[in-house]
């Protein structure tokens, strides 16, 4: 599904990624750990087009879009939930919602609706479709975030950080829906995550520190150790 390799980016002259191999299997979830600061949510950024690699390849599918724009990366198959969220906050819930549409390859349908497959995946939002974005709480702007991704019709999606700043109850729900979401649609799914409980639902694992991967595996293998230290919880 997705490939990287050799990757190395940079802010400036300052060496934020450092050849960083990974894959991203079909339908599977992998989760990149690692402390605050070594470089995760660039790896994201960089995979969907926001920031440019200096030298390495990303090969998606079998196309290498090493030089495609953001906005063709969403179009083909590239979902994003960005740290923070970024929902909008004077758009109703139902307008970011179909804001999410615009990531389709043919763009935003004519008399769009709201699939019933977003709802099942997160019922509260079906109450709430008047309301403001600004005024939702964390946990429900974070599921707000990832049913807009879900909108798109990705066939990968990125997730950074989805449980930061969310009470427990609200994280187990969004666990479980994205576990439903890839057993529903096949997708793939990049975690960034430092819940522990969360990492664990992922089929493997890379441990970035420093911008590079300095350990990887099935989760079912993660260690006390690894987890020790690189993991910031």
């Amino acid at each position: 599904m997705l490939q990287l390799s050799n990757l190395n980016v940079y802010y400036g002259e300052s060496h934020i990624l450092r050849n960083v191999d990974m894959t991203i299997p079909e339908g599977e979830m992998v989760c990149l750990i690692g402390r605050n600061g070594v470089g995760k949510t660039t790896l994201l950024k960089t995979i969907m087009g926001l920031l440019k690699s200096r030298t390495g390849n990303i090969v998606y599918g079998a196309e290498n879009i090493n030089a495609t724009t953001t906005d063709k990366r969403a179009r083909l198959g590239i979902g994003y939930v960005p740290q923070g969220r970024d929902v909008i906050p004077r758009l109703t819930v139902k307008e970011n919602l179909l804001l999410g549409l615009e990531a389709r390859p043919t763009g935003r349908p004519k008399n769009a609706t709201i699939p019933d497959e977003i709802f099942e995946l997160f019922p509260v939002l079906k109450t709430m479709l008047s309301r403001m974005g600004g005024d939702l709480s964390g946990g429900q702007q974070q599921q707000l975030a990832i049913a807009r991704a879900l909108m798109g019709k990705p066939k990968l999606l990125l997730l950074d950080e989805p449980t930061e700043g969310i009470q427990p109850s609200i994280i187990l729900e969004i666990e479980a829906a994205v576990k439903r979401i890839i057993q529903a649609t096949g997708i793939s799914v990049l975690l960034v995550e430092q819940h522990l409980h969360f990492v664990r639902q992922a089929d493997k694992y890379y441990a970035m520190q420093k911008g590079g991967i300095v350990a990887s595996g099935p989760t079912r293998e993660l260690s006390q150790e690894v987890i020790q230290k690189f993991l910031a919880v």
